[in-house]
């Protein structure tokens, strides 16, 4: 997939957030994606430090199925790209930029979106195939340094912050008018063993965020 391809899809999403559920297990695998699916998320994310990462992917799959994609964040290894496929996953997430890591996901057809905070990051992940860019952690990058970002990266190319994004439509607003193309939610979204009533009020206090910016 180009970065072309990539914008167009995320700009016809509902929402433009990557849903990162760092912790959760099988056992609320498919609820939690059927909440954040309601809600109007489209790409879920499950970092491969959680408990059996591949299970909770192949059954968020299921319940997602053609409408977003689900995937592995905290990937770290050309073999770890190769289980989320085996599994059905369609996204790979990396908190750090990994060429070979990059370059493996577009042969296998799968999204990449590799982590990134410096313009040499960003500019080697581009050349080796990146389909969007996480700016990670963007508790580091402002809105100003995006800013600098977006000045002298293409165009096409879609940043998304992740770190410390709240549901807070000032903070959503400064980070877009500097050039920011969405976000990925971690922590004030989803927290490991959180009951999934929370997990619905906060995907539905980000959903009324975006809706508040957007109106």
């Amino acid at each position: 997939m180009t970065p072309e391809q990539f914008s167009q899809r995320w700009q016809a999403q509902p929402l433009p957030f990557v849903a990162i559920l760092r912790g959760i297990t099988p056992k609320q695998a498919s609820e939690a994606a059927g909440i954040l699916r309601d809600n109007g998320f489209r790409y879920l994310e499950v970092p491969l430090n959680s408990p059996s990462p591949y299970e909770s992917i192949k059954l968020m799959r299921d319940v997602v199925g053609d409408e977003g994609y689900v995937g592995a964040g905290t990937v770290l290894t050309v073999e770890q790209v190769n289980k989320v496929a085996r599994v059905g996953g369609q996204l790979i997430v990396s908190p750090n930029c990994d060429p070979d890591v990059i370059r493996h996901s577009q042969k296998l057809g799968l999204i990449s979106l590799p982590g990134v905070m410096t313009p040499s990051e960003a500019f080697n992940a581009i050349v080796a195939g990146a389909c969007a860019l996480k700016l990670f952690p963007a508790e580091q990058i402002t809105p100003a340094t995006l800013k600098a970002y977006r000045a002298v990266l293409p165009a096409e190319i879609s940043l998304l912050p992740v770190g410390g994004i709240q549901p807070d439509v000032a903070q959503m607003q400064s980070y877009l008018a500097a050039g920011a193309n969405g976000f990925g939610l971690g922590g004030g979204l989803y927290q490991k063993n959180m009951p999934m009533t929370l997990l619905r009020e906060r995907a539905q206090a980000y959903r009324q965020a975006w809706r508040d910016y957007v109106a």
